[in-house]
């Protein structure tokens, strides 16, 4: 049977030397993402020392994780810096070095192709036809009229309409469907290209809210995000060097990794036990009531693995994913209501990318993209694909750029249930369908098919080495028929003892 164990000590602290007053206030950090180290880096600069990093995985970095193919860095999770002005993590990358060999035609100021500003995106067809430029950019200008509109409905305080249900989504294909309808001097086949392409652009949308379907993302809320000023920056070495740079400064001691939390009790909502451990625990020269109440810790965190670690503070950094799921028998007691109700509102969904490695490039050297339309999705609303045919949900494949660092290889996008629909399949079948796709789409036959093995004897096709990996996600307000809903998300309960990572 196991046993379980109380922790309230550690090499610092000076709790047997005197009462609560005269020593360190203990931190416990859940998590040891991005937020989490960061957090325990701060706290350590400022001149705290009782601190602990509990993270559940068996490494720190949480959805940041760089693996070398080859002599390549790929990032399986956390890409880009986002912007440079005023970017505290573009900064940190800065200052250490790590963008010296990042070259210009990667700092993309693009919102559909973000690993090169330079090259053309290409449009495909699902009858493999390539869509001309001019369509292509007919469309954009729409596209991006009414993307502009999503923005204003938070930005200058305009009312939602009932017809947009408060969806972006549906907001979106309405406005965009009625405009290109009323184009008169539009030809009927290029009109129904271009509702095809609403559905791509949209699928694209999703891949960068990591949600399952824009219908599913708040109108009234939805230009509340502000990009910062700036170009997204790639990290050539990888973006494991900035959790690396965050990890330097704390001692390997603090950080305890697979140590998942089962419970936070907090708010002293359990007084009575934790003077019973601290008149058990605490030096025994201790004297007095009043002077073992000032001994008193406020939260108990229980790992499960039944060790109880006492503290004064806990700063919880998981993910959103992990509140949505635990955060109701986590927490003792439950969390104000303006955290639950912002846990609630808020969406997250699974993002995943797909790296396809090939010896030789079957795309010609100004492709930056390649783009899936599929001309049977133009009437349908917000396309919900059966199991098996998950794959519609992949919107197209970005180029990585530059090929001397890279080699040859295309990183695809899906998101929502098609992307966890995905993870159950093994490498090999998820390759050859993305194959089958590019072979279908571009119009190339000779489009190289999948090997399993890396040293194919002279006369077989070129090995394709894939990795199929998520998960990214970023974080978006659920659509609401209530209207405008505060963004009270990111105060703090007013209670001191627990805060909640943004």
């Amino acid at each position: 049977m196991q046993s379980c164990e109380i922790s309230s000590d550690s090499a610092d602290d000076p709790l047997s030397r005197g009462s609560r007053r005269k020593r360190q206030p203990r931190i416990v950090v859940i998590g040891a993402g991005l937020a989490g180290l960061s957090a325990a880096r701060l706290l350590l600069a400022s001149g705290f020392t009782d601190i602990t990093v509990l993270e559940a995985s068996e490494r720190i970095g949480g959805r940041v994780q760089s693996i070398k193919l080859g002599c390549a860095t790929f990032d399986l999770g956390a890409t880009w810096i986002h912007g440079a002005d005023g970017n505290p993590v573009y900064q940190l990358a800065e200052d250490h070095g790590l963008l010296e060999e990042t070259t210009d035609g990667e700092r993309s100021t693009g919102r559909i192709s973000l690993y090169s500003k330079n090259g053309v995106a290409h449009y495909y067809t699902s009858g493999g036809q390539r869509i001309p430029k001019d369509v292509i950019e007919e469309f954009s200008d729409v596209y991006n009229e009414v993307y502009n509109l999503t923005q204003e409905f938070f930005q200058r305080g305009r009312p939602v309409g009932a017809e947009s249900q408060n969806s972006v989504g549906v907001f979106t294909r309405n406005v965009v469907r009625k405009r290109l309808k009323a184009n008169r001097e539009d030809s009927g086949i290029s009109k129904r290209l271009k509702l095809a392409m609403l559905q791509q652009f949209l699928k694209v949308e999703s891949c960068e809210s990591s949600c399952h379907s824009m219908d599913e993302v708040s109108l009234s809320e939805f230009g509340e995000w502000t990009e910062i000023p700036g170009a997204h920056h790639v990290i050539p070495s990888g973006f494991i060097n900035i959790v690396e740079i965050l990890a330097r400064d704390i001692p390997k001691s603090v950080i305890q990794l697979n140590k998942a939390v089962k419970s936070i009790h907090w708010n002293r909502s359990f007084s009575e036990e934790i003077h019973y451990i601290e008149r058990t625990f605490a030096d025994h020269n201790v004297e007095g009531q009043e002077e073992d109440e000032e001994l008193g810790y406020r939260v108990r965190v229980e790992c499960e693995d039944c060790e109880f670690i006492l503290a004064d503070h806990v700063i919880v950094t998981m993910s959103l994913g992990v509140l949505k799921k635990y955060h109701e028998t986590m927490f003792h007691p439950h969390l104000p209501e303006e955290k639950v109700s912002a846990i609630r509102m808020l969406g997250i969904s699974t993002t995943d990318k797909i790296f396809l490695e090939f010896e030789e490039p079957f795309w010609s050297p100004e492709c930056n993209s390649i783009h899936f339309v599929w001309e049977d999705d133009a009437e349908s609303e917000s396309p919900a694909y059966p199991q098996d045919l998950w794959y519609k949900k992949i919107c197209g494949f970005d180029v990585l750029y530059p090929s001397e660092r890279y080699g040859h290889v295309l990183s695809g996008w899906i998101c929502g249930e098609e992307a966890i629909i995905m993870e159950r399949y093994d490498d090999e079948t998820v390759a050859q369908t993305c194959t089958e796709l590019l072979r279908k789409f571009t119009g190339t036959p000779r489009v190289s098919g999948p090997s399993a093995c890396s040293d194919s004897s002279p006369g077989d096709t070129p090995p394709i080495r894939t990795v199929t990996q998520g998960r990214s996600a970023q974080r978006w307000l659920r659509c609401s028929q209530l209207g405008r809903w505060q963004s009270t998300h990111s105060e703090t309960p007013e209670d001191p003892e627990v805060r909640m990572g943004q």
